[in-house]
């Protein structure tokens, strides 16, 4: 008789580890992720989920992987969609459950179980919900977005009107400067002449005692 070692992997194990693993690639996740899942579920490392899954378990859902990816690929694209596609989402879902809980867990499309469907339904309904938070968060990120805009818009029109006034300002002042030194090289022009007047100008007196002008 064989004797079975302590820390073996039991077929529950490999299963375990095969339903997070192919989880996680479907939903985006990392494969470390769900190493680390299945560590603290079946008390192991992640190392050694890591070890059995690419040594041994790996190799018997080889189609399950590359449904598991198509699955990924197919939320990806809806979630960049409006959701007013509902329609189509709801057509999508159906094919995602068939390949998702039938091929994958090696059953046919009458006998997909209701479990499965709820399951899967509910990762939708996830799924959604969080797509709808999102959605909401960007709704309101571009309310304050325009908002901000609006007092931009404002802010600017009042610098405009500032500036615009500065400007008038400025040209008055200017004139007025221009003006006042004009006056006043006219006042030092004047002074300098009337200097000039006096210094040429001079008197001398008569016998009579008048004073007369000498040219």
């Amino acid at each position: 008789m064989t004797a079975v070692r302590q820390d073996a992997w039991s077929a529950e194990d490999d299963l375990i580890l095969a339903e997070i693993t192919l989880r996680h690639i479907r939903e985006g996740s990392t494969q470390l992720a769900a190493f680390e899942e299945v560590g603290e579920k079946i008390g192991r490392t992640s190392a050694a989920c890591g070890f059995r899954w690419n040594s041994c378990v790996r190799k018997s859902y080889e189609d399950a992987i590359g449904i598991a990816k198509g699955q990924r690929q197919k939320r990806s694209y809806l979630k960049k969609q409006p959701v007013s596609r509902g329609a189509q989402v709801a057509g999508l879902i159906l094919g995602d459950i068939e390949e998702d809980y039938g091929r994958s867990e090696g059953l046919s499309e009458n006998s997909l179980s209701i479990d499965a469907v709820i399951r899967f339904l509910r990762q939708w309904k996830g799924t959604f919900q969080e797509a709808g938070r999102q959605l909401k968060m960007l709704e309101r990120d571009l309310r304050e977005k325009e908002d901000e805009l609006t007092e931009l818009r404002a802010e600017n029109e009042r610098l405009s009107k500032e500036v615009n006034l500065a400007q008038s300002d400025y040209r008055v002042v200017n004139d007025d400067y221009k003006a006042l030194i004009q006056i006043m090289d006219r006042a030092r022009r004047l002074a300098f002449l009337n200097e000039e007047e006096e210094e040429k100008t001079r008197f001398k007196m008569d016998a009579n005692g008048n004073l007369e002008r000498i040219e």
